[in-house]
């Protein structure tokens, strides 16, 4: 078994792999945002469907949420809103990568400091787990990492 320490430190891992480190599945969130326009980031593949720039909030939204749930501490996400968002004119495209990767950072501090002890106790109304939590919200950011990667290559297309 695992130290806690071990344990909080391999969550980290975890999340900065699909976030922003080095990995060797390829492109990771933010890596696949890197040299992103804000006209690419606009573009939508068809009517009802998400744009790079959506999914880059709804990340940014997700991470703040797993961290409320951490924390214990219900804060309002700085966009009005849930889930999905539509980009706002007072906001750039660069603002938004900017809150993304501050959620990150964000969660990736309480990370640190949350109580290895603790990471088997429930931590939101479904009774999941943190540690269950954390784990997801890396395959989230795979998950829309990849389809980034995808929207990206139609454009092209």
């Amino acid at each position: 078994m695992p130290s806690p320490h071990a344990s909080i430190a391999l969550l980290l891992d975890i999340i900065d792999e699909a976030f922003d480190r080095s990995a060797w599945h390829g492109a990771t969130l933010r890596g696949s945002l890197r040299g992103i326009t804000d006209r690419q980031a606009s573009w939508r593949p068809a009517r009802g469907r998400h744009n790079i720039r959506e999914l880059t909030l709804h990340a940014a939204f997700w991470k703040h949420t797993v961290r409320s749930r951490l924390t214990g501490t219900p804060v309002a996400f700085v966009l009005e809103g849930r889930d999905w968002f539509t980009a706002s004119p007072a906001r750039t495209w660069k603002d938004d990568v900017r809150l993304l990767a501050d959620e990150h950072r964000l969660l990736r501090r309480t990370i640190a400091a949350y109580p290895a002890d603790a990471l088997d106790d429930p931590i939101d109304r479904k009774k999941q787990t943190a540690a269950f939590s954390i784990r997801g919200i890396a395959a989230h950011d795979l998950y829309h990492a990849g389809q980034i990667q995808l929207l990206k290559r139609l454009q092209h297309a």
